[in-house]
Order: structure tokens, then sequence, then C-alpha cells
């Protein structure tokens, strides 16, 4: 099963590179010289994005829900996947990057977005210098 997930080039990621740079924005991919390897990044606005999976990065949404077997298993991944997130957002940060992190239930999901929404978010980010960003599915307070 874990043999089958794609790490790079996935639906959300290709959907956020092609509408940025359809926007006007220049990117590397996959720097592996930068920690984490991020998705996208943006060398003259010190900017880097990720898009993560709600899953694989234990969001706290709608789409995680932590498998019934092998719970032990499960929880340990993930709690190391979550803290690896925190670890990298950190080290990009203390060497002067900026980092946006684009949920993928800001694409899927009873709370999604429209691309447009996720692209015009993520090029405000950009413009904008702010040191950290994200952006997630819309949370209504019914509930």
């Amino acid at each position: 099963m874990m043999a089958g997930i794609r790490a790079k080039d996935t639906k959300p990621e290709m959907t956020v590179r092609r509408g940025l740079h359809a926007l006007g924005f220049r990117y590397r991919l996959h720097v592996r010289n930068l920690a984490g390897v991020p998705d996208m990044v943006f060398p003259s606005l010190r900017a880097v994005i990720f898009v993560h999976g709600c899953f694989w990065h234990r969001h706290d949404c709608h789409l995680f829900r932590l498998p019934e077997s092998r719970k032990d298993f499960w929880e340990k991944k993930l709690a190391r996947n979550h803290a690896r997130d925190v670890e990298v957002r950190t080290a990009l940060m203390s060497e002067g990057w900026r980092v946006l992190n684009i949920w993928e239930c800001a694409f899927r999901g009873r709370d999604r977005l429209s691309v447009d929404d996720v692209l015009s978010q993520a090029a405000t980010w950009l413009r904008s210098g702010s040191s950290a960003g994200e952006i997630k599915g819309q949370v209504h307070a019914s509930r």
C-alpha cells in the first residue's frame, strides 16, 4: 500500500504549480539541499511551499482519521512525520526562508476551497513577505 503513495507530483501539487506559474511566479522544484526538500522553492522571494496530504502529515481536519488496525504503528509513524514537519519548518525559517503549507483539505472534502481561492491565497502570501503561512479547508462556525 505505502509503496504506491507518491511523494512528488501529486494532483494537488501539480494544481498549485500550474496555477502559480500561470500567475507569473517562477520556482525550482524539490531542491534537495534544503531541509525537507520543499515542493516549490522561490529563491528570489526566499519562500518555499509544501503541499501536504492531511493523513500523512496528521492534519487536524475531517480528512484525517487514524487507522483502526495497527494503531501503535500508525500513531508512532504519523507522530514522527508531524515532528519532522516542525523540525523542517524551524530549520528553514532559521535559515531565512519563508514557509507556506498548503493542505490537501483545501482541495478535497466538504470544506474545500475553489482552486482560484487557494491560488489567490498562495499568491498573496508570496507577495506579502509573511514568514509563515497555511492554507487549509474552510472552517465553519456551525460545527
